[in-house]
């Protein structure tokens, strides 16, 4: 998000703070689909993602007195979401990274059994990545996020992320390494 809608949110936040509740459907509109991915993430159905983020706008909402405007509403939101997600979240099941949601396109049939096989590689790879990895590259090329905002919303120290990363990079190249080179 841009510094403008940065400081757009804070005025949102400030007129909700004010009495004007109804300004943090606004909040809500535009965080909706990334709180609900980061759900779909933890609880691999639409049902459990939904309740989630519910809960995790509930809690933004009853808490938003204290935010205090020193990082961005979005880091502030999502840093709730995944303390809510880890919190909430059955030990038995796994964080399913975002590399596995189907792929989009128009292209022909065979550019669409190119671009599913190599989704499939990916995911593949993806999946037998360790869990800390997983969060971290998610958070760092899904969602978008700083080194910075993704310590701020999973407590993670900065060097740890960078490297939870840069291993993640080095292992997806390893085991896709041949992918290119074959005949997907």
């Amino acid at each position: 998000m841009s510094a403008e809608g940065d400081a757009d949110e804070e005025i949102i936040v400030a007129g909700v703070l004010r009495g004007e509740k109804d300004l943090f459907r606004l909040l809500v509109k535009r965080h909706e689909k990334a709180v609900f991915r980061m759900g779909i993430s933890f609880f691999r159905n639409s049902e459990d993602a939904a309740d989630f983020a519910q809960d995790v706008f509930l809690k933004a909402f009853r808490s938003l007195a204290r935010f205090e405007g020193r990082s961005r509403f979005s880091t502030w939101l999502y840093r709730i979401a995944y303390n809510t997600a880890v919190n909430t979240f059955s030990r038995k099941r796994e964080y399913l990274s975002l590399a596995e949601e189907p792929g989009n396109g128009g292209d022909d049939p065979e550019q669409k059994l190119i671009r599913e096989a190599a989704r499939l590689a990916v995911l593949g790879a993806v999946q037998d990545l360790p869990e800390r990895y997983r969060i971290c590259v998610d958070m760092f090329f899904f969602y978008d996020r700083s080194y910075q905002e993704i310590e701020a919303i999973t407590g993670i120290p900065v060097n740890t992320i960078k490297s939870h990363v840069f291993r993640a990079k080095k292992l997806l190249r390893e085991r896709l390494a041949g992918i290119a080179d074959s005949d997907i």
